[in-house]
């Protein structure tokens, strides 16, 4: 059970200090009230985290100096300082909990219970341009490490009082904010109930970053395909939130997760809502193309050359047979190496300082590419194919989705290798299996694909005008479906009709 804060303030300030060690960013400043009638008073607070200023113009003045002539005794210290974020502490759990929060505490002897004044003070990030998921046209702020900043940012999108926030603490030693938010009459109940559960259910030590409560609550363990989906740009999360999904939201990371999560949602860019039907859709289309690259070119090139040559015209046979002339390791070495090369230096790139990673990728690729021609290790047609798959799997958004796309790639290399295009199509087949099976929080992973909704095709592999976009995803949301009653644009009349009328 918790310590009691006493009536006793020196005995308080005695447990205080042991229980910190007496460290030195915790800030014991002893005082008394007004003029000599005053009480003997504490304020605690951490150094960083709270603004000193605001402490010496809002508390400590109106404490030393403003209080002369009134008695503390029968004064609710609530009234007498110009404060808004005040609360009443009765325990030392809750007291720790507020002062490592940015928090001032309050005690002042006689009184069996402490303040905390909110004076936060913490440096953040700030609202900058999100890194990680670019856009041409649209907004580009980000989320910061702020959760108090994060929600704000949210609700500058959404003005809406049935945008509803709740907040607790995961984390025995770190106790982390984490809040859930969700719109009130679009999410679904049972999954905003079942999100609660699964948090609550979260018992460790320590929450440093929100990819801890995305494995604790995640459906499937066992799977490459992520089934939470996250972002650091508002406006993506607003639309997810109209959409009936719910918003789970870390202290301390600009990632904030969304549930359920769907395969096509990874798919989307925040730009394909900003820019024309007709523009956004020939660009999912140009996508989903490169996403079947990156995921087949190494393994067809593989089951083609080594099984399946009649397939390949005669001059493009002779073209290969020539460069393949005098390499010693059959094709599917070949593009082991030049894969596992290319994932090396591009995981070298992000650890690399900015200034030269980029610069250091680019020139390895080159000259480690054209060494290994010319030294007869691999073929020049492995380098192009491995070429453009690497660079067609950059044009899926999600991060999460492209290492599982990288991941799988290499079983189907092993697959066409031993079996060519049979095994190929068995991988298909057990992927898209694997991929039906899947469920986030309740709802089917491939929806509205499998099971096949037509309503909701308006928005999966082809995007209509937002006037077609009426109703949300019918898995997701069962309440307050229909979310725009907008007509499509009428057609202008011809030229023969304009005359007949101004006749």
């Amino acid at each position: 059970m918790a310590q009691q804060i006493g009536t006793n303030l020196q005995e308080n300030l005695r447990s205080l200090k042991e229980a910190v060690g007496n460290s030195n960013d915790i800030i014991f400043r002893e005082f008394r009230t007004g003029d000599g009638d005053g009480i003997n008073a504490a304020m605690l607070y951490t150094d960083g985290l709270v603004d000193k200023n605001s402490v010496q113009d809002f508390i400590m003045e109106t404490l030393l100096i403003d209080v002369r002539n009134i008695d503390m005794t029968k004064k609710n210290i609530a009234d007498i300082l110009t404060v808004g974020d005040m609360q009443q502490l009765k325990d030392f759990d809750m007291l720790f909990t507020r002062l490592f929060s940015g928090a001032a505490i309050l005690l002042l002897d006689g009184y069996e219970q402490g303040f905390s004044i909110g004076m936060s003070g913490i440096k953040d990030r700030g609202v900058t341009e999100s890194s990680g998921e670019a856009v041409i046209r649209g907004p580009k702020e980000a989320f910061s490490e702020s959760i108090l900043t994060n929600t704000a940012l949210i609700r500058r999108k959404i003005k809406d009082p049935n945008l509803w926030l709740e907040t607790r603490q995961i984390g025995r030693v770190t106790k982390t904010d984490v809040s859930i938010m969700y719109i009130n009459g679009i999410a679904n109940d049972k999954i905003v109930e079942e999100v609660r559960k699964r948090i609550e259910r979260i018992d460790i030590d320590g929450i440093l970053e929100s990819g801890y409560i995305e494995e604790l609550i995640q459906d499937e363990t066992y799977s490459p395909f992520p089934t939470v989906y996250n972002s650091e740009r508002p406006d993506t999360i607003a639309a997810e939130l109209l959409e009936g999904k719910i918003a789970i939201i870390v202290d301390g990371t600009p990632h904030v997760l969304i549930v359920p999560a769907l395969f096509i949602s990874f798919m989307q860019s925040p730009e394909d809502y900003s820019q024309r039907a007709d523009i956004s859709s020939l660009i999912r289309i140009l996508r989903f193309l490169g996403i079947f690259i990156a995921l087949l070119g190494p393994s067809l090139y593989i089951a083609i050359t080594t099984f399946h040559q009649e397939m390949i015209p005669t001059q493009l046979l002779i073209s290969l047979a020539a460069q393949r002339e005098g390499i010693p390791f059959p094709a599917f070495i070949e593009a082991l190496m030049m894969e596992i090369t290319f994932e090396i230096l591009r995981e070298a790139g992000i650890r690399m300082p900015r200034a030269i990673g980029q610069a250091i990728s680019i020139v390895g690729t080159l000259v480690i590419g054209q060494a290994a021609v010319e030294a007869g290790i691999v073929s020049a047609s492995m380098v192009i194919i491995v070429s453009i798959t690497a660079i067609s799997s950059f044009v899926i958004p999600s991060m999460n989705m492209t290492i599982s796309f990288r991941m799988v790639r290499f079983l189907l290399m092993g697959l066409a290798a031993s079996f060519g295009l049979f095994g190929i199509s068995v991988g298909i087949v057990a992927l898209v299996l694997h991929l039906c099976s899947l469920r986030s929080f309740g709802v089917p992973y491939m929806s509205p694909l499998s099971p096949f909704i037509l309503t909701d095709q308006r928005d999966t592999l082809f995007r209509l005008p937002h006037w077609a976009m009426y109703s949300r995803p019918r898995l997701i949301s069962q309440k307050n479906v229909i979310r725009a009653k907008n007509q499509p644009p009428k057609p202008k009349p011809k030229n023969s009709e304009r005359k007949g009328k101004a006749r």
